[in-house]
């Protein structure tokens, strides 16, 4: 497999920068960083994006994950590892992905199950989370980015608990 291009936000000036500072917005709302880990993984696997796949699976590693939790985030709502919080993330990155699949995208139930489990500024980091790597999924699965063991030098070592 080889890219169509180069990568459209390395391409466009600003454009990394600018998705870098929306990613990293999200990051002081009170969220614990492996939530947005598993929102990133699950998005990625439902677009088909192989690089953020293989990025947001590493980082989960890094940050101590289980193999277990890593290996079943595509079937979530059947694997016994995930805190309700997550399955509530999980769902609401779903309904968000997935928005020309149902005539109501994020239906009330999803959204209220969320908001159980995070404030309205989490809930606004949550969207915005997931927002940011559909923009990264798009952009490269459109252009056919390629992973691989590169992709260990992106990964910003797991915040440590203060």
């Amino acid at each position: 497999m080889k890219a169509r291009i180069q990568n459209p936000a390395l391409t466009v000036p600003g454009a990394f920068n600018a998705l870098q500072l929306l990613a990293a917005s999200v990051h002081d709302a009170g969220i614990p960083e492996v939530t947005h880990y598993l929102v990133q993984l699950r998005a990625s696997q439902i677009n088909g994006c192989s690089v953020c796949v293989d990025i947001h699976s590493r980082e989960l590693e890094h940050a101590g994950e289980p193999s277990a939790r890593i290996f079943t985030v595509s079937a979530w709502r059947e694997a016994p590892y995930f805190s309700d919080a997550e399955r509530a993330a999980l769902a609401l990155t779903e309904a968000a992905t997935r928005l020309a699949d149902h005539p109501d995208p994020v239906p009330d139930d999803i959204w209220d199950e969320a908001a159980r489990h995070y404030s309205e500024r989490q809930l606004a980091a949550l969207v915005i989370s997931i927002a940011t790597i559909n923009a990264w999924n798009r952009l490269n699965a459109a252009t056919r980015q390629i992973g691989g063991d590169w992709a260990e030098q992106v990964i910003q070592p797991a915040s440590q608990p203060s």
